[in-house]
């Protein structure tokens, strides 16, 4: 079912493209008296509820923010299914610069627009989001996860999305070295956000030499003056090409992989935290006829959302970071299973999660 009324042309175009099709439901809100305008996308509920955040993003128009929530809703799928909880995918998008539109009024008809769902999608933070505005999103809206420790939540997921990624990429470097040690090794990590910040201290923690960039010089400041030893470039563009890269970690939005970086990358892995890091289906084999090892995103960047579903039964910490700890097998197995069957690492991710999805719905 999807929820179209008003729709222009270019946002039902977006809705009904092939490659984004299979969703269950798609919702356009609107609230005039606070400003919001959002998209809820629910591409599957055969786990269970669908679980995702919502990203508030300044978006170029409304058929841009409805193919994000699609991708995002669909990616979810997977990362939940590969993450091994009882949960489908979904995924919110708030159209405007937070910065600029985000008020209490608007989180709270936000709220209310997932509330009506009642309880088919339950929402998290997500890039222009926060502990803060869950607690207030979560006023009117108990399906609500990210939350503070001081209104029964386990606050900020980013710290768990990063030691996931960690191990992802102690799995591949198992994988390319033989050796799962990222001592000595030069990883460059794009976005040192909410999620980066956090990588950077685990990889320095171990030995790593680390390699920076954002587009907001006060992030990459704000690194530097923790860890005096990291260096930094300017752009992605520099950090891609840098001299003896072994690992290339992007954290930032989506579309980091096309075929322009590919061709220019000297890592010899990709793994981070950025959702839909390919920009299209064929950079994968791109990656691969390069001899470059491709970590797949939303299996390797899975250790919030098991944060977020572990707060809906009562959060413990330890028992989420084991959780998240077991992504360093499942990525193995996933490289695993990509050589026996001769193809690129995300299409068997891609099957393992689709046949578990398959058994569900049967």
């Amino acid at each position: 079912m999807t929820d179209v009324t008003g729709a222009s042309a270019d946002v039902l175009h977006a809705l009904f493209r092939s490659e984004q099709g299979g969703h269950e439901q798609v919702v356009l809100c609107q609230d005039r008296a606070s400003g919001l305008k959002a998209v809820i996308a629910l591409h599957s509920t055969a786990l269970g509820p669908a679980l995702g955040g919502t990203r508030f993003y300044p978006y170029a128009n409304e058929a841009e923010a409805v193919a994000d929530a699609l991708n995002l809703a669909r990616g979810m799928s997977y990362k939940n299914a590969m993450a091994g909880l009882d949960h489908g995918g979904g995924k919110a998008v708030i159209i405007g610069d937070p910065e600029q539109i985000k008020t209490e009024e608007l989180l709270l008809a936000y709220g209310r627009m997932v509330a009506s769902l009642g309880g088919r999608y339950v929402t998290a933070c997500d890039v222009g989001t926060y502990v803060a505005d869950m607690d207030v999103v979560a006023r009117e809206c108990r399906w609500t996860t990210g939350r503070s420790p001081e209104n029964g939540g386990a606050g900020d997921s980013s710290v768990l999305t990063a030691f996931g990624v960690y191990q992802g990429m102690r799995a591949s470097a198992q994988h390319v070295w033989g050796d799962p040690t990222l001592r000595g090794r030069t990883v460059g990590v794009a976005g040192v956000g909410k999620v980066g910040h956090h990588l950077v201290r685990h990889l320095l923690d171990e030995g790593a030499e680390v390699v920076i960039t954002d587009v907001r010089p006060e992030a990459v400041r704000r690194v530097v003056e923790a860890h005096p030893s990291v260096a930094q470039v300017a752009d992605t563009e520099a950090l891609i090409r840098v001299p003896g890269l072994d690992v290339y970690a992007p954290c930032a939005l989506g579309g980091a992989l096309n075929d322009d970086s590919v061709a220019a990358l000297t890592a010899k892995a990709v793994c981070g935290a950025a959702n839909n890091q390919l920009a299209h289906p064929g950079v994968e084999k791109d990656l691969a006829d390069r001899g470059i090892l491709y970590a797949p995103d939303y299996v390797v960047n899975a250790g919030g959302v098991i944060q977020v579903a572990d707060e809906l039964h009562g959060f413990d910490f330890d028992r989420c970071k084991a959780k998240a700890a077991k992504i360093f097998d499942t990525t193995l197995a996933i490289f695993a299973r990509a050589k026996e069957d001769g193809i690129p690492p995300a299409a068997a991710a891609d099957r393992i999660a689709e046949r578990r999805m398959a058994d569900a719905r049967r």
